[in-house]
């Protein structure tokens, strides 16, 4: 950091053309992460939503599975239809390898079907042609070849409950996208234990038959929970699940466009006070306000336009680097496995190089407008700038702003989005800039006299003119803000994430064979003997399974575990109130997400298809769950294997005897369970496992947010040096008057330090107002969680402390080249 902003006072000491340098190169930073993120996402949710439009083909409709999938005689109904041209049994897989924590995404075919509705699955590279119907073969597309590192002939290990199911690559499918497998759809029914069902058709009509016509047609034979949609539909929920992560890290991105405008504001607005004289004399010479206003604009156009040229090939490498390090989830698992090759976004490059050069003209608004209104008789006398600096604005427009900016917060999502939150705190931002004039002003007032005459003489400085103090501020007071209210926000989730694990992980020991909707399972056989280990004093089991809930919407993970109806918070972390529900009915535990998505409320009688019908629940309570963001519930195991006959489960919690050890315990575990089929974890390596995930997905914000700060800061070390040229004839009075060089740099560096702790104060009172925004109006509405606010004091005082270093050596940096001109050459320029 320290090498950084030396560099950048050295531009910035050059003159006029190194700060209007350094006023680009903080548009283009903005530009260029807005730029790479939104790139980012663009090809990867592009190669996703081509893979679901492979896998669809041409098809027409889809005829999707209800809980436990469709009866495979559907399909001949449909098949012996004559709307119906072609129809294709699909069966879904999320196939467990064992010991690896991803899942492979396996379809079962029925390869003649599937040949003629999605080409992509023939294989392009067999051993053998009728490899296809061998049940032992497996064709993996190029992604899911290179993740495995298998090829021709090369042998996979999937797990059926804890079973291994050795298969053969059979070939190579050109199917785009993450990692896929395909093989018949028979020998998938028969090694995963879905004989007789599956999980969709995919038909294409017969030429001249409307689908709307044909979907009401077929509903009468359709079973209870299942539905047809369109094949379209499933490529554009490819995109919309990841729509309010990618939405969030594009305005976290344009955070640092937004510092870079302050810092075009800072720099215009200085450079529009020292070219005061230059502006009158045009004036007096007949340039009119509007054509002197409209030049101060086309100036900051300029500037705003090159730093934007600039940041699109920035933010085109970044992005390349970003995909070739970090891959296209940027610490998220959204994306994972998918391969994404960069291309040019027409659309996007004129968006961002439009807010590019916005950014910078909004920064020359209120300079242009100063200098517009300014008298120009008064402005061509000496001294006048001065006066520039020591006129305060009046507070109406900033309360106005940040009355507005709080009632925004009070308003409901915009098409799923916080769109209102994030205009909420933008508001605020730009409110508490206009009324920091006034703010620096009171500060300055209510500070008492220091005793030693250099800090005396920087604070009776900056209250002759606390403009010129605000001026410098802006930039840094904004990055100052919105650091430290994603720095609470974060710890509050991050404090929240470790009371959730404490209240969710209660057992000692804890065996997983798989998660919802993949093929890993315990037995019942397998319970018994998990049961039965030595120093095993109690086990509970839990069923994981997925349910649709309606069309559209993302299927319901359904958590089957040992739960008591009377006492739930003894195994969930409940959040608002609860209902009692009568004994003849079966409770439900929905999760916060669940609720949103859904529109249930505490109490409400709900429906979902269990076991092949319909069955109702009554919402007993609302928990937290931030494991499975498409929504959770949980019911009651013996309700669940009441309903659906399945008696296996994927978890298992153990409780130990006094003076057990559980490494022992998951010995005992290894010796009687097959190798790598079952993942054991102690409770303290789980934590620590969701706590490593939990980091690595908001290693962007804290890189972004880091670059925001040094924008900051490089608008500080700008405008600082700037107002030191301005200064160096009262340096050289200073001097003649007898004071040293090194009292000098005690004055600069105590000015760093009121104005590092002004903006500290300011910014941090700020940060706190907007990490509220941002805790209980961006993030409920974006991804329907809630957490607890936490203030990390620890963190904010060492930011604090390093932020005030830092200022202090900027304006003592900054200050340099001043002390070295002569002080008789300085004060001879003002003769």
């Amino acid at each position: 950091m320290f090498h950084v902003l030396r560099e950048l006072l050295r531009i910035a000491q050059g003159g006029t053309a190194g700060r209007r340098l350094v006023s680009a190169l903080a548009i283009a930073v903005g530009v260029a992460l807005g730029y790479a993120v939104q790139l980012i996402h663009a090809v990867a949710v592009a190669e996703m939503a081509q893979a679901a439009r492979s896998l669809s083909g041409e098809a027409d409709l889809v005829v999707q599975s209800a809980h436990g999938g469709l009866d495979e005689t559907l399909y001949g109904v449909l098949a012996a239809r004559p709307e119906v041209a072609v129809a294709s049994p699909v069966i879904e897989i999320e196939a467990r390898l064992p010991g690896r924590r991803e899942k492979l995404r396996l379809l079962g075919l029925d390869v003649f079907r599937a040949a003629e509705l999605q080409p992509a699955f023939v294989a392009r590279s067999a051993a053998d042609p009728l490899d296809t119907l061998r049940p032992d073969r497996v064709f993996l597309n190029p992604a899911a070849a290179a993740w495995l590192g298998a090829d021709v002939g090369d042998k996979v290990v999937l797990q059926a409950g804890i079973r291994p199911v050795r298969l053969r690559v059979g070939g190579i499918v050109g199917l785009p996208g993450p990692p896929l497998a395909a093989m018949d759809i028979a020998a998938a029914q028969a090694f995963f234990g879905v004989a007789g069902r599956i999980s969709r058709i995919e038909l294409r009509l017969a030429a001249g038959v409307g689908s709307e016509r044909f979907t009401r047609g077929i509903a009468a034979q359709l079973p209870a929970g299942a539905w047809v949609e369109a094949a379209a539909s499933q490529a554009d929920r490819a995109a919309g699940f990841t729509r309010a992560y990618r939405v969030n890290l594009n305005v976290l991105a344009l955070v640092a466009l937004f510092a870079g405008g302050l810092l075009v504001f800072s720099a215009q607005a200085l450079a529009v006070v020292r070219r005061r004289h230059q502006h009158a004399l045009l004036r007096a010479l007949g340039v009119t306000r509007r054509q002197l206003f409209g030049l101060i604009l086309a100036d900051g156009a300029s500037l705003g336009a090159a730093g934007a040229l600039a940041g699109l090939g920035l933010g085109h490498a970044l992005a390349f680097g970003l995909l070739a390090t970090v891959g296209p989830d940027l610490g998220a698992a959204y994306f994972k496995g998918v391969e994404a090759g960069l291309a040019f976004e027409p659309a996007a490059m004129a968006a961002f190089f439009l807010l590019g050069t916005a950014a910078a003209v909004a920064g020359s608004l209120v300079p242009a407008l100063e200098m517009a209104r300014a008298s120009p008789a008064r402005a061509l006398h000496a001294g006048d700038e001065e006066q520039a600096f020591s006129r305060l604005p009046r507070p109406r427009a900033g309360l106005l702003l940040m009355t507005a900016g709080l009632l925004l917060a009070l308003a409901p999502p915009l098409g799923g989005l916080p769109w209102l939150g994030y205009a909420s705190i933008a508001l605020l931002l730009c409110g508490c800039i206009a009324l920091l004039p006034r703010a620096a002003a009171a500060m300055f007032a209510l500070l008492p006299a220091p005793r030693p005459p250099a800090a005396q003489l920087a604070l009776l400085q900056l209250r002759g003119a606390p403009g010129q103090a605000s001026t410098s501020l802006a930039p840094l007071v904004a990055s100052i803000a919105l650091a430290a209210a994603m720095g609470i926000m974060v710890s509050s989730f991050r404090t929240s994430l470790i009371d959730w694990l404490d209240r969710i992980l209660p057992a000692e020991l804890y065996l997983r064979a798989g998660s919802a909707g993949d093929t890993g399972y315990f037995s019942p056989e397998e319970q018994m003997r998990i049961s039965a280990l030595p120093g095993v004093r109690r086990a509970e089991f839990l069923r994981s399974d997925t349910v649709p809930v309606a069309p559209g919407r993302p299927r319901l993970v359904i958590l089957a575990g040992e739960i008591d109806r009377a006492a739930p918070e003894r195994r969930l972390p409940l959040a608002g109130e609860r209902a009692m529900v009568p004994k003849e009915e079966l409770p439900l535990w929905a999760s916060e997400v669940a609720v949103a998505l859904n529109g249930w409320r505490v109490g409400e009688r709900i429906e979902l298809i269990l076991g092949g019908r319909r069955t109702h629940f009554r919402v007993a309570g609302i928990w937290r769950d931030y494991a499975r963001t498409q929504g959770a519930a949980v019911i009651e195991r013996q309700a669940y294997v009441s309903l659906t006959g399945d008696v296996r489960a994927n978890d298992a919690a153990l409780w130990l005897e006094s003076g057990a050890s559980a490494e022992a315990v998951r010995e005992a575990a290894a010796a009687v369970l097959p190798r790598g089929s079952v993942e054991a974890a102690l409770p303290g390596e789980l934590r620590r496992l969701s706590l490593a995930l939990f980091d690595r997905t908001f290693a962007a914000t804290y890189a972004l947010l880091g670059v925001a700060v040094a924008v900051g800061l490089a608008g500080l070390s700008a405008s600082f040096a700037a107002l030191v040229l301005a200064r160096r004839c009262e340096f050289g009075v200073l001097r003649h008057l007898g004071m040293h060089r090194r009292e000098i740099r005690a004055m600069l560096a105590a000015q760093g330090l009121l104005l590092g702790g002004i903006a500290l104060v300011v910014g941090l009172l700020l940060g706190w107002l907007v990490s509220l925004i941002l805790i209980h109006v961006v993030n409920r509405q974006s991804f329907h969680w809630s957490m607890d606010a936490d203030l990390p004091g620890g963190g904010l005082l060492l930011f604090a402390a390093v932020l005030l270093a830092l200022t202090m050596l900027t304006t003592v940096l900054s200050g340099r080249q001043a002390m070295r001109r002569e002080a008789v050459l300085a004060v001879k320029e003002d003769w």
